[in-house]
């Protein structure tokens, strides 16, 4: 339920995994939302008795689209504690529905990290099929190289639960997808008003053997980020009492006393001596987003801005493929000069290839081999830095491939390295 979510203390700290669910207009995606939480026993028993007799004054069958309509309503009125997000929970784990508005927002957002959609549900209406905004959402996914993406054929019943029709779609489906390197997990047919093959299979579609849409969310993997190999950009080193520290943020894995690492962009291989913690003592381990000190065995220089990393996976690179959001107002120029900030690594650059730029509201092309970029564009670009940087893929380690551009002494622009 929306904002009201109660569970043991430990359910609550239970991580949900985050989703986005997007489709054309009226192709289901708000009755989609309301089936699932009805289904998953998350909707409020007064919501559905509301909902039941809205949907009865109509003349229809339960309408589960009507449950959206009731938590925009809590919004407006402030009831609700969380004005962008809807939980749910199968036996497996918590959801969490990530709400995109528009294509700006949801990209803004995403790449600026205050939100985070570890896959995508894209919903076609199965009588109308691939429409304009599915192919803008499409594109959408594309840009943010979402790799988890499970293809929901909604209103199977209003063609008539054909086999030979979703397999039609099915083929259709993978050809559009595939030029845009997005590769759906499952392709499933459904019903969300009648409810077939979103909590239980249905006997109406008694020839598609694959799961239901919440067994096909149960096999979704998390990003276990704490166990990604370690990340540890250095913030700033101090003496103290004669020994230098190391201070910074754990983005990834973790970090053990007396351990092999490697100090990068250089490739230089250190050993972990100790681990600092105020006010503790002889601490032997620490783990993702804890901000620590550490001392490194040997006279080793290492400085803000450069990256202790447990392998030597990581990108190292003067010329980075990213795509970027713009910002700011005013119209940018391939070749103006930038700074660079990821992490803790800040490195003067220039834009020197504009392969394409997006309108995101529309999420239409707007000019191929481009010149210079707009405020709220969105552009596929080649970065040349005047030194090399680390950066992992975005959908990897989000911490390592989010950076966010600067002019002047103020953020411009954000981009995602895919």
């Amino acid at each position: 339920m929306m904002g009201k979510y109660k569970e043991t203390d430990m359910l609550q700290e239970e991580r949900a995994l985050p989703i986005v669910i997007v489709g054309h207009v009226d192709h289901g995606k708000s009755t989609l939302i309301g089936r699932l939480l009805y289904d998953t026993g998350c909707l409020p028993p007064d919501k559905y008795s509301e909902i039941q007799k809205s949907s009865e004054m109509l003349g229809k069958i339960v309408e589960f689209a009507f449950v959206m309509d009731c938590l925009e309503e809590e919004r407006s009125r402030g009831i609700t504690i969380d004005t962008t997000q809807t939980f749910f929970k199968t036996s497996k784990r918590r959801y969490v529905i990530i709400d995109a508005p528009g294509h700006k927002e949801f990209l803004k957002n995403m790449i600026t990290g205050s939100s985070q959609a570890e896959a995508a549900l894209l919903i076609i209406d199965s009588f109308e099929g691939i429409r304009d905004q599915t192919r803008r959402h499409a594109y959408l996914l594309s840009l943010l190289g979402l790799k988890q993406v499970c293809v929901l054929l909604n209103k199977i019943d209003l063609v008539h639960y054909s086999r030979e029709k979703f397999a039609e779609l099915k083929v259709e489906i993978a050809a559009f997808l595939n030029p845009l390197n997005v590769h759906p997990t499952f392709i499933l047919p459904m019903s969300a008003i009648h409810g077939d093959n979103v909590a239980r299979p249905s006997e109406k579609l008694h020839w598609f053997d694959g799961p239901t849409v919440l067994q096909a969310l149960d096999m979704l993997h998390e990003l276990k980020i704490e166990e990604k190999p370690l990340r540890f950009p250095i913030q700033d080193s101090y003496r103290i009492k004669g020994k230098k520290i190391l201070v910074g943020r754990i983005e990834s894995g973790r970090l053990a006393a007396g351990e092999d690492l490697f100090l990068l962009p250089e490739k230089k291989k250190v050993t972990v001596q100790s681990i600092e913690k105020f006010p503790e003592k002889e601490v032997t381990a620490a783990h993702v987003e804890e901000s620590v000190g550490i001392r490194l065995k040997g006279r080793t220089q290492a400085a803000r801005g450069q990256i202790l990393t447990g392998d030597r996976s990581s990108i190292i690179s003067d010329r980075l493929r990213a795509n970027i959001f713009w910002m700011e107002h005013r119209t940018h120029q391939m070749g103006e000069p930038l700074l660079f900030r990821c992490v803790t690594q800040e490195v003067p650059c220039r834009i020197e290839n504009i392969f394409k730029k997006f309108d995101p509201a529309s999420m239409e092309l707007i000019q191929e081999e481009a010149t210079s970029i707009s405020g709220a564009e969105v552009a596929d670009v080649q970065i040349r830095l005047d030194r090399p940087v680390v950066v992992d893929p975005f959908n990897d380690i989000p911490e390592m491939g989010r950076f966010v551009l600067e002019k002047e002494g103020r953020p411009v622009g954000g981009g995602i390295i895919l």
